[in-house]
Formats: structure tokens, sequence, C-alpha cells
């Protein structure tokens, strides 16, 4: 890339925002949420059974030991295949997409309004991502739903086998996409949340406690800034998400075949959709969200093009 002579967001960083940066930073983001996702795979199914069968799952704890007595340890591992597959998509497109779509937004703006309406801008970017970065992840998070909340035996638990069977099942399942619009009701608001207070609390950082030049501190304080940044962040986008996220798992659940998302939303209730597994999902997000922004900004180090956020 030739250096413009004016303003330009792809040179505010420490080195040019060109394709080989978001083809890096595509792959950072994929390997910060698929391997995290997936490590969390026990907690993931825990609350989609909570939010299907409240009366038979009452709390994390009794889930997972109720799981482990009824099916042992493949019980609490259901749909890890894909759900690595399917976050690994859907980071690569959200990290990714998010760097350019900002870019683009911030030179469509140019420096002035940029620097008055930031916040804007990170809303603009990161929900422009997660649309496209859904609609890799929506038959995935489908088959992964089935998977984890389908009775012992009624569902193929391995990846290969539940997908065909998905395909059978499309008139009922509404695969690969029936789950797209609860998917964006509930990715779009957490990414949104998840960027933006991320940006914010990393900027709070670097202006109130780490008031030296960003550059002046090693990468361990950056990368520690990071992480913190990460995981405020995400407590707040599981508090904003959690509805939508019931209404994702309840769409899989079999009783609810044929039912549209308002007549299910009545049924269940608004505060029963808000709360139901809500604290299992505070500290799942919470640490999920903290350790893939610690992930990404890690492998952008190593790449030399910095770590997220600062002044």
């Amino acid at each position: 890339m030739s250096v413009p002579t004016k303003w330009d967001a792809r040179y505010l960083g420490p080195v040019p925002h060109d394709t080989s940066y978001y083809a890096k930073c595509m792959l950072g983001g994929a390997l910060a949420c698929g391997f995290t996702h997936a490590g969390i795979t026990p907690l993931d199914v825990a609350k989609c059974n909570m939010q299907v069968n409240p009366q038979k799952y009452t709390g994390t704890g009794a889930s997972l030991k109720l799981l482990l007595k009824e099916e042992g340890s493949r019980g609490i591992w259901k749909g890890v295949g894909p759900t690595f597959v399917g976050y690994s998509l859907q980071g690569m497109f959200k990290y990714g997409l998010y760097e350019f779509f900002k870019d683009t937004y911030m030179n469509a703006a140019g420096q002035e309004l940029t620097e008055k309406y930031k916040g804007a801008i990170w809303l603009a970017g990161s929900a422009s991502a997660e649309v496209f970065a859904d609609i890799a992840l929506c038959p995935l998070e489908m088959t992964k739903v089935k998977i984890q909340t389908s009775p012992t035996g009624t569902f193929p638990i391995p990846f290969g086998a539940a997908l065909s069977e998905m395909n059978k099942l499309k008139v009922e399942t509404r695969f690969p996409f029936g789950s797209l619009v609860p998917l964006w009701s509930r990715q779009i608001p957490y990414t949104m949340a998840k960027f933006f207070f991320f940006e914010k609390i990393a900027e709070m950082f670097y202006t109130y406690v780490f008031t030296q030049p960003k550059d002046t501190y090693s990468k361990s304080t950056q990368l520690g800034i990071t992480f913190a940044s990460g995981y405020i962040a995400g407590v707040v986008c599981a508090i904003v998400s959690h509805p939508a996220d019931s209404m994702v798992s309840l769409l899989g659940k079999a009783q609810n075949k044929g039912k549209s998302i308002g007549t299910i939303a009545s049924e269940v209730g608004f505060a029963t959709l808000a709360t139901k597994g809500l604290s299992t999902r505070v500290v799942m997000i919470g640490t999920l969200t903290g350790f893939q922004w610690w992930i990404y900004d890690t492998f952008k180090s190593s790449m030399g093009m910095g770590t997220t956020g600062g002044k």
C-alpha cells in the first residue's frame, strides 16, 4: 500500500491495514473463537438443556452431574465438533470484517467525525461484521443445539452423522438457516456490546490507569489490559443477548416444531427467556470473551500488528 497524502484510518496503527493485515485478523479471530467455544462445551450443554427443559435441569452443577450420570463423559461433550468448526468460521468473519468495516467507516466519516462519533463507528463496524459471521455459523449452530438438546438416542451425536440427519429433517428443523433471524437477534447485539465495551474499557484503562503512551508498556501488560477489558465486556454481552440465546435453544426443542418465535416467547415468558441459565452464561461468556480477546491480541502481537484498543 502506498502511503496516502491525507488522513487514512488504515495507517493509524503500527502497520498498514492492507489485505494481508485483514487476512491475519481473520486467522486470529478463527483461533480465538474456535478453541475457546469448543473448550467450554460442557457448560454450553448444561446451559442449553436448562433452557429447553428447566424442570429436569435445574442448575449448572446439577445439570452436569445428571448428564454425566445418564450419558457419561460423552454427554457433556456433545456438539463439540460443530461448535469448533462453526465458531472458528464465525470468529474469522467477526474479527477480520470488524477491522475492515471499522476502517471503511472511519474513512467514510473522516478524521473529525471519527473522533466525535467513534463509538458509533465501533457499533456499526461490529454489527456489519456479525451479519456475515452468523450466516457462516448458522447451519453449525443449529446442528450443535439439536445434538445437545435431543433426548438420548433420538439424534446422532457424531458430527458428520448429525449434519446428514439435519439435511434429512429440513422441513422440521428449517435447516440450514431456520435459526438465522434469532441468531442475528442474539449475536448482533452481543457483538456490538462485545466490541463497543471492549474498545471503551480498553480506552479508559489507557486514559486513566496506564497513562503513558501505549507502546511504552510491555506486551504482557498490554495483553493483561486486553483480557480485563474483554472479560468486563463479556459480562455485559451475556446479559444483552441472553433472551435471544434462550430462543435459539428453544427452537431446537421437538415440542416447538412448527411454532413461531412469537408463540414460543409468549408461552415461555420474557422473564424466563431473560434469566434461565443466565448466571451460567455470565461466567461462561465473561471468561470466554476475555480469553478470545487475549488470544486474538496475542496472535496480532506475534505478527507485529500490535494489540487492539487504546486512546
